[in-house]
């Protein structure tokens, strides 16, 4: 698998703090080996357009499509708790 960042993900991401995108850097590499890593909590977020939902850290996630061998990454933010 590989990873295709749209470009809302890469404007979101380099407004995103330091710590925030080292540690996606990390839960990337977790998802391009396998989807299932406890790390990640990934979990399908919106049946309608197919998108999924993993953590970054607790009070961040990720947001992407999986489209052939790639997945597209939608957007990185805060999440609400």
């Amino acid at each position: 698998m590989r990873a295709l960042p749209t470009h809302r993900f890469q404007q979101r991401f380099t407004a995103a703090p330091p710590e925030v995108q080292k540690a996606f850097a990390k839960q990337l590499g977790y998802l391009l080996r396998d989807i299932r890593h406890p790390s990640l909590h990934a979990k399908k977020y919106d049946e309608v357009r197919d998108i999924w939902q993993a953590r970054v850290t607790g009070s961040w996630r990720f947001y992407f499509r999986i489209e052939g061998d790639a997945y597209v990454l939608e957007t990185i933010n805060r999440h609400p708790k």
